[in-house]
């Protein structure tokens, strides 16, 4: 009988966050996200137009929430999601038919949809604040 070799060096516990995770796959897991975000959010989103659109008193009550800052906040997140649910999306839709599959090109596109959720969400700011 052979004497088995010296067992490899394992890691004992995984650190999410010491992984550096490349760009393309951020967007991946940012896409998710967004996603999740925009589904926990419609049926609030649909109440809320509900109650603008139901008599003036509804409307001025949706006006009266938009100021305060939580209400804001979650405004400019729901806005950078759809931004980047939106951008990460076609981007998918594009490897899909076969453009930018190189790992460059989906690099560069990956950046692409980031910076571009990022700009909607920087220009949403301006406006909610």
């Amino acid at each position: 009988m052979t004497e088995p070799g010296p067992v490899p060096k394992r890691p004992v516990f995984l650190q999410p966050l010491q992984i550096e995770l490349p760009v393309t796959a951020t967007v991946s897991f940012a896409h998710r996200v967004s996603g999740l975000l925009l589904a926990l959010a419609l049926p609030f989103l649909v109440w809320t137009l509900a109650l603008s659109l139901h008599d003036p008193a509804g409307y001025g009550r949706v006006l009266a929430g938009l100021q305060y800052p939580p209400v804001r906040l979650a405004l400019l997140v729901l806005a950078w999601a759809l931004a980047h649910h939106c951008a990460a999306g076609v981007r998918h839709l594009l490897f899909d038919a076969g453009i930018g599959t190189t790992l460059a090109v989906a690099r560069r596109s990956a950046w692409a949809a980031h910076g571009f959720a990022l700009a909607v969400a920087a220009l949403v700011a301006g406006a909610l604040w």
